[in-house]
C-alpha cells in the first residue's frame, strides 16, 4: 500500500461513510477509525480504556516498552518516575537549551539568505529539534560526542522503515519479518542507535556517581533550592535506578522514546507553522507586533527574555493553536478497546476491537469548528474554547493518557517563532495544492516544504 494513497483514502473515507466507519484489518482484527467528538470523547477520557493497541508492536523492537508502548502497571509506574522531569521549574531551566539551539538554527537561515536560497523546512527543523531534545534529555550536546552524526542519521532512517512495516499488514507478523530479510535489515539499522544511547547512559551515571554534590531528589523543595541546575530527563531515571525502580534496559527505553518521539513531532510542528506563517501574512504581522510589544519592554529594563514573557503573548498562543489544528503533526492515536463502550445513542463500541482516532479528522470536523479550513485564532478565544467539546482539539492526545511533554513542545514552538520572527519575515514558497501528503508517524510531505526567509 502506497503512503501517500493511504493518506489520501483516510481523508475521503469519513465522508463517504458519513462519519467514523469501521472495516476488518485482517480476519480476525475489528477496526473503529474514529473521526468524530461523539467517539473519541468516551475512548481518551476513559480510565480502562488507555492500552496502545497492537499497531504499536511494529515499535517495540526499537523503543522497547517505555511510556509510549506499554500498558497497565508497567505505564503507570514510568508515568510516575518521569512526571518530575516536566515540573514547570525544570522545563524554564530547559528554555536557556533551546535558545542556544534556536540560535545555531537561526544561523543555518541566514546562510540561505546569504545565498538567495529558500529554506527547506525538514531538515532545519529536525536537526534542532533532534538537538535540543537529546540535551535535555540526556544532558548531552550531540555536536560533541563521537558518533552522534551516525545517530541522527540512522534514527531518521528508522523511522521511514517502519512506516514501511506499518504500510504492510503481513509484515507485522514477525515469521514473515523474519523470512522476508526485514528484520536483519532493521536490527542493522538499530544498533548504532542503541550503542550510542547506552554509551551516553553509561557516562552520565558516571557523572552521576562521581558528583561532588550528592544527588539529590526531584521534589519541589530541591527544585526550588536549586533554581540554577540545569536537569536532564535522564536524571530522574538515574535517580529512579539508585532506588531500584528501574533498571538499565528501562532507562535506555525512555531515552530512546524521548529521542524519537520529542523530536519528530514537534520538528513536523515547527514545518506546518513556518508553511502557515508564510501563507498568513497578517497573522505574522499581529504575532511581530505582539513580540516586539513585550521585546520592546525587556530592552527597556535591560533583562533578558524569559519563559514567563511568553504567557503575555495571548495571540501567539492561540495562533500555534490554530496551527496544531490545521497540522496535527501526529494525525492518529490507536488504542485497544478493554470493555465495551455505550454511546449516548445506545451504539456500542464492542471490547476487543481496535480504535483508531484520526485527530486530523477531528480537527476538520465543520460542527466543532466551522469553515474548517480557513485559519482563525479566535477559534481558541477563551469564550469559543468553553463552548467547544474539549476532546475536539486533542493535538497532545487527551484524558489520562494524553502527552506528557506537551508543555515541554509548547516553550519549544514558541522560542523558535519568537526568535525567528524578530530577526525575519517568511514569505510563501511552497504551494499547498503541491504537497504530497504521505501516511507516516507524523505529519509529512514526499516533496519538500519550502519557505524564504527575509531579514528585517
Amino acid at each position: 500500500m502506497i503512503p501517500a494513497t493511504t493518506y489520501q483514502w483516510a481523508r475521503k473515507w469519513p465522508k463517504r461513510y458519513g462519519g467514523s466507519y469501521r472495516f476488518w484489518f485482517s480476519s480476525t482484527l475489528y477496526v473503529l477509525n474514529v473521526v468524530r467528538v461523539r467517539e473519541a470523547e468516551p475512548i481518551l477520557s476513559s480510565t480502562r480504556n488507555i492500552d496502545k493497541s497492537r499497531f504499536y508492536k511494529f515499535l517495540h523492537p526499537f523503543l522497547g516498552l517505555g511510556l509510549l508502548n506499554s500498558n497497565g502497571p508497567k505505564w503507570m509506574h514510568r508515568r510516575r518516575i518521569l512526571t518530575p522531569s516536566f515540573h514547570f521549574n525544570i522545563l524554564n531551566g530547559f528554555h536557556h537549551t533551546f535558545v542556544e539551539e534556536c540560535d545555531q538554527l537561526l544561523a543555518t537561515i541566514d546562510e540561505h539568505v546569504d545565498k538567495g536560497v529558500p529554506t527547506a523546512l525538514q531538515p532545519v527543523m529536525s536537526k534542532f529539534t533532534l538537538n535540543t531534545i537529546c540535551e535535555t534529555s540526556m544532558g548531552v550536546k550531540l555536536s560533541t560526542v563521537s558518533g552522534a552524526d551516525v545517530y541522527r542519521t540512522k534514527l531518521y532512517e528508522i523511522g521511514e522503515v517502519l512506516v514501511h512495516r506499518l504500510m504492510r499488514p503481513w509484515l507485522l507478523n514477525d515469521f514473515l519479518c523474519r523470512l522476508t530479510g526485514y528484520k536483519a535489515a532493521f536490527d542493522k539499522l538499530l544498533l548504532p542507535v542503541h550503542s550510542f544511547t547506552t554509551g551516553i547512559i553509561n557516562m552520565k551515571r558516571k557523572q552521576f556517581q562521581e558528583s561532588l554534590e550528592p544527588s539529590v531528589e526531584l521534589t519541589e523543595e530541591n527544585i526550588y533550592l536549586n533554581p540554577k541546575k540545569r536537569y536532564a530527563m535522564l536524571d530522574s531515571l538515574l535517580l529512579a535506578e539508585q532506588k531500584q525502580l528501574i533498571d538499565e534496559a528501562g532507562i535506555r527505553e525512555e531515552v530512546d522514546t524521548f529521542a524519537f518521539e520529542g523530536h519528530d513531532t514537534t520538528a513536523a510542528a515547527l514545518v506546518f507553522i513556518f508553511f502557515t506563517l508564510a501563507r498568513e501574512p497578517a497573522v505574522q504581522d499581529r504575532i511581530y507586533s505582539e513580540i516586539l510589544q513585550v521585546y520592546s519592554n525587556k530592552l527597556q529594563s535591560a533583562l533578558a527574555f524569559t519563559p514567563q514573557d511568553y504567557s503575555e503573548m495571548k495571540f501567539l498562543d492561540r495562533a500555534l493553536k490554530e496551527c496544531l489544528r490545521l497540522w496535527p503533526p501526529v494525525t492518529f492515536i490507536s488504542r485497544s478497546i478493554s470493555e465495551d463502550i455505550i454511546l449516548d445513542d445506545g451504539s456500542l463500541i464492542p471490547a476487543g476491537c481496535v480504535a483508531n482516532i484520526h485527530i486530523m479528522d477531528l480537527h476538520h470536523d465543520p460542527e466543532q469548528f466551522p469553515d474548517p479550513e480557513r485559519f482563525d485564532a479566535d477559534r481558541f478565544l477563551p469564550e469559543q474554547v468553553d463552548r467547544r467539546n474539549p476532546y475536539a482539539y486533542v493535538p497532545f492526545s487527551a484524558g489520562p493518557r494524553n502527552c506528557i511533554g506537551q508543555k515541554y513542545a509548547m516553550m519549544e514552538l514558541k522560542v523558535v517563532v519568537v526568535n525567528a520572527l524578530l530577526k525575519f519575515k517568511v514569505l510563501p514558497v511552497t504551494k499547498l495544492e503541491d504537497i504530497n501528503f504521505v501516511a507516516d508517524l507524523v505529519l509529512r510531505s514526499t516533496n519538500p516544504i519550502e519557505v524564504r526567509f527575509e531579514r528585517r
